[in-house]
């Protein structure tokens, strides 16, 4: 099985608003930089949303090392909230709606497909592939605003 490092983040111009993704996929020793933007979503979507189009990229089954700086995304992937969320209705544990369902829901048959581990960075912190996909996805933001 293929390994590939996907760096992601996602970014918000007011939280909602104008957003934008960025990603860098990198497979023995090359990278491909995606990104992408929407003119009125949140953070939270713009993170999901790079980590689902990398994801989509992958022509096979691979070992995927996930490198975000996002909590919401690790977390939901990691300590499986949104496999709980799932198979609740999608419903969280105090019952309230689980946020971008849509999403979840894409990036859980996407992960059916490969063998994913998360790995929660740091954002704004020096990180090379970090703050290049968050250069990325500022920039896609300028797009759409």
């Amino acid at each position: 099985m293929k390994q590939v490092d996907i760096f992601t983040d996602g970014a918000c111009h007011q939280n909602p608003g104008p957003g934008g993704w960025g990603a860098i996929l990198r497979y023995k020793g090359k990278e491909k930089e995606l990104s992408g933007a929407n003119s009125k979503t949140t953070n939270n979507r713009m993170e999901l949303t790079g980590v689902i189009e990398a994801l989509k990229l992958l022509k096979e089954p691979c070992e995927v090392h996930l490198y975000s700086d996002s909590k919401y995304v690790c977390d939901g992937i990691a300590k499986d909230w949104a496999k709980k969320w799932q198979k609740n209705g999608w419903r969280k544990s105090n019952n309230k709606p689980a946020l971008n369902e849509d999403l979840w829901k894409i990036l859980l048959k996407l992960m059916e497909i490969h063998d994913v581990s998360v790995n929660w960075i740091k954002g704004h912190d020096g990180h090379p592939e970090n703050e290049r996909c968050d250069a990325l996805a500022s920039s896609a933001i300028k797009n759409v605003e």
